[in-house]
């Protein structure tokens, strides 16, 4: 009996812990992992190194396992699950490989399902086939998330959305801080993006109403060769999520609000755009992403040159290696 319960790690010498109680199959378990009890591993799954699998885990054949990743109790990883490094799985977090499961009838391919590096997934959160959670994105307890999560977001709720995204340096006009814009004779916060800054418009009012403008050189940090207008978006849906070679651009929430985020691959701020006295600069290289539209909200674009497909950068893994080189 003694023989029986002890780990595989110590009958087979291959470099991970198994307790007495867990039933693993699969030969492709890295170094350093640990399975405890009640986990059953079946035989073709891929397990890297320095895993935790906690109690009543069950991991399928067809599921890939990044190293550093943990999984706490009663998770299921289906066939098609792809979990990258650096991955937290909450207990009892579910997550679901086909659209119309029926009994006794099995897909010839289940839905992939990939939660990328350093992705978080909090307890009892339900994953929909076919959904990709970006790098670094949070999805909250209980949420269930129906489409693609973007990288660095955090969702909540059923249907999950965006409610803001990790690690971002929030500035004084955003709605969590509820402080006053700062006057006109006290400067605007300092982004920590790089290159990109806060401008103040001016604004005349009187009698007949009131008036914004700008002059290029002392507003607008670039002549603009473009402009477009953002308006009637539906919800408080997510739009940008690119960013752009060599084209800057300027916004202007004139009407309503809206949340910009920017990302340069280093640091990440989240500005709270409500008011025409206030224009944003967004240099090339930024990773931007705007959200939170009020349902009036309207959204003017100043850009620095004509349309270009080739210019923008749509994929956010390819904008972080081109400014990490």
């Amino acid at each position: 009996m003694k023989c029986i319960l002890e780990s595989k790690a110590a009958v087979d010498g291959e470099g991970f812990y198994q307790h007495p109680l867990a039933l693993v199959e699969a030969s492709s378990i890295g170094r350093g992992s640990r399975i405890w009890a009640f986990a059953h591993v079946l035989p073709n799954a891929v397990i890297g190194e320095d895993v935790n699998i906690s109690d009543h885990v069950l991991i399928e054949n067809d599921v890939v396992v990044g190293d550093r990743v943990t999984i706490k109790c009663g998770v299921q990883l289906w066939d098609g699950v792809r979990v990258e490094d650096d991955v937290f799985i909450g207990p009892n977090a579910t997550f679901a490989n086909a659209p119309i499961p029926l009994s006794k009838k099995c897909p010839a391919q289940y839905r992939q399902v990939m939660v990328k590096r350093g992705a978080s997934i909090g307890a009892n959160a339900t994953i929909l086939p076919g959904v990709t959670v970006g790098a670094f994105a949070m999805v909250s307890a209980g949420a269930v998330v129906t489409r693609d999560v973007p990288p660095n977001a955090t969702v909540a709720g059923n249907p999950a959305r965006i409610t803001g995204y990790v690690d971002t340096h929030h500035l004084a006009m955003t709605p969590a801080d509820k402080r006053p814009l700062p006057s006109a004779s006290e400067p605007l916060p300092v982004l920590q993006v790089a290159r990109a800054s806060l401008r103040r418009i001016p604004k005349i009012t009187d009698l007949r109403g009131a008036l914004s403008f700008g002059e290029i050189g002392a507003h607008l940090p670039f002549e603009p060769k473009r402009f477009f207008a953002v308006y009637d978006v539906p919800g408080r849906e997510v739009r940008g999520e690119h960013a752009h070679r060599e084209l800057h651009q300027f916004l202007i929430c004139l009407k309503g609000s809206c949340a910009v985020v920017l990302d340069d691959g280093k640091a990440r701020d989240e500005i709270f755009l409500d008011t025409p006295e206030i224009g944003l600069h967004i240099p090339p290289m930024v990773w931007g992403i705007q959200y939170l539209y009020s349902p009036d909200a309207l959204m003017l674009v100043l850009a620095s040159d004509v349309y270009c497909s080739a210019d923008y950068i749509r994929d956010y893994d390819e904008f972080i290696r081109l400014v990490r080189p």
